[in-house]
């Protein structure tokens, strides 16, 4: 199977992508080139990747949804018959979802296993799996994340035959899990846990202890059990024991019940924004319309890069979270002042604004970690990246396959997989079901398949914290075996170094680090010498 070439911002799923362009309503045209190294900020859009619309795709007509799941009505409130799909459409989309339901239907699962000697990374948590108790906290831990898979019978996206994203939609769901950790982080508690999650008691995985240091494998030891209820009392103890202690006592624990009973709500909340609906600020539908501006539409396949910027819209358009912007890094750096300015600007030298607070940021960076495959090199500097407590995650995944990772065991990566289909839940109703959306199922592969083109995620609460962020990161990019890291930071603006913003680069250029003192006085770029090829 070709391998993506460097200027390739993965088309994931490229295995399924043939299947799905037969059966498609539009011919097959080329998968477009996504690069991070390119210029991704042409203003607006995602023509900040170098796309274009394909003047050769003729875009059915749209109708606009009725409610959360209704059928399209026009402004009578009948329905438009005319303007939706044929017969032909709808039985080859039909024909379609049936078979992805089989594909992706996991119908034969396996146990993934796990050394019991070696510390186990999952986002900047630390488990060494020989006792039953670092286990359950492990577990507690993984099955917490929010897991976003391909969901089939949504309503129908806008101007397509489309009610799955089975097959071409995991780079979407890998993104949509990349923002749902960071607003994990950013809405609830350090500590916070799914208190149900013990109700997925299959967890299928068990933990091994190797035979020799060389040789992984052995005799299984006791795996997930299913854990107590939180907070409960321990067996043969009074809760309320009499004096001024069992007073304290009950008083904690009222105030840990109501946390963890705001939390749930917050929590239930943060899943609704992910729903299957065109209502839904991060859910598919409006990511799908925010990929647009770039020439993509349902059924095309999306890269780490692109995602990270259509990310970076929908946060930016929702009004449902607050003190929250993202940052996507340009041209592999990340310039320290713009992202004060999208904080706080009145921090600023001569800024007149008046202060609002320090917003929390989300960094997306994406990054190339070698030609047509990983850079070796690498490997030290992902790993100590995965170990960072700001850190969110990794988009990318293995060729033509994209994954959500978030840790590690010796050479294995840990990740979340959306290619799992299932049913779409109505999260507009009251206390929909949350098991769908947290995963039992850990997974892992060899680091040395991962696809090089990625887009790494960060976090920081306050100033302080991006100030601890950029330092942390610096030291794990200082790992790597090659001369210049993966990214860098960078005072000043990105417009001190001849980018404008979002925009103003060529798509040609290539990656490039140029220091302050190379500038001339004009703010014009020098000579070809002064920047650094990465």
């Amino acid at each position: 199977m070709k391998q993506p070439s460097q200027d390739d911002g993965i088309g994931f799923c490229g295995n399924e992508r043939t299947r799905s362009r037969r059966s498609a309503t539009n011919p097959p045209v080329a998968m477009n080139s996504v690069s991070p190294s390119a210029a991704q900020y042409l203003g607006g859009g995602m023509q900040d990747e170098g796309l274009a619309p394909n003047p050769d795709r003729r875009r059915p007509p749209s109708w606009e949804p009725k409610g959360h799941f209704g059928h399209g009505t026009g402004p009578d409130g009948k329905r438009e018959v005319a303007e939706e799909p044929d017969e032909v459409d709808r039985l080859k989309a039909k024909l379609r979802s049936a078979w992805n339901n089989v594909k992706y239907g996991w119908s034969v699962k396996s146990k993934t296993s796990f050394n019991k000697t070696s510390p186990l990374t999952l986002l900047g948590h630390s488990f060494l799996l020989n006792h039953e108790d670092e286990v359950e906290r492990f577990r507690q831990v993984f099955v917490s994340r929010l897991w976003l898979t391909y969901r089939r019978e949504f309503p129908l996206l806008e101007g397509s035959t489309w009610t799955t994203d089975c097959g071409w939609g995991c780079m979407l769901r890998s993104g949509q899990m990349l923002l749902a950790q960071g607003l994990l982080v950013h809405l609830l508690p350090p500590d916070w846990t799914w208190p149900d999650a013990h109700q997925l008691t299959d967890v299928e995985m068990e933990v091994l202890k190797p035979r020799s240091p060389s040789r992984s494998g052995g005799v299984s030891v006791p795996s997930f059990l299913p854990s107590r209820a939180p907070h409960s009392a321990p067996r043969g103890r009074s809760t309320a024991s009499s004096g001024g202690e069992g007073s304290r006592r009950v008083q904690r624990r009222r105030a840990e019940t109501s946390r963890d009973r705001q939390a749930e709500v917050t929590h239930r909340r943060l899943v609704s924004w992910f729903g299957d609906h065109p209502q839904a600020p991060f859910g598919v539908h409006q990511l799908v319309e925010l990929g647009k501006s770039s020439g993509k539409k349902a059924g095309d396949w999306y890269g780490p890069s692109i995602v990270a910027h259509i990310l970076r819209k929908a946060v930016a358009k929702t009004s449902d979270v607050h003190n929250l912007a993202v940052y996507v890094a340009q041209d592999c750096t990340v310039y320290k002042e713009d992202v004060v300015r999208l904080c706080d600007p009145s921090l600023l030298e001569g800024s007149s604004e008046p202060s609002t607070g320090w917003k929390s940021v989300i960094l997306l960076v994406p990054v190339r970690l070698g030609g047509d495959s990983l850079n070796p090199a690498y490997i030290d500097c992902v790993k100590n990246i995965l170990r960072l407590e700001c850190c969110i995650g990794i988009i990318g995944g293995k060729p033509k396959h994209s994954l959500f990772f978030i840790g590690f065991q010796d050479e294995q990566l840990l990740y979340l997989d959306p290619h799992y289909c299932q049913s779409v839940v109505d999260v507009t109703q009251d206390n929909f079901p949350l098991e769908s959306f947290h995963c039992n199922s850990p997974r892992k592969m060899n680091i040395s398949h991962m696809d090089p083109s990625c887009t790494i995620g960060f976090y920081a609460k306050n100033q302080k914290d991006f100030e601890s962020l950029c330092s942390s990161v610096s030291v794990a990019l200082s790992s790597s075996k090659e001369k210049y890291p993966i990214f860098t930071f960078v005072e000043g603006q990105g417009q001190d170094y001849g980018l404008e913003g979002q925009s103003g680069v060529p798509p040609d250029l290539p990656a490039h680090i140029l220091p302050r003192g190379k500038l001339n006085r004009g703010g014009k770029r020098g000579s070809m010498d002064e920047f650094v090829f990465l």
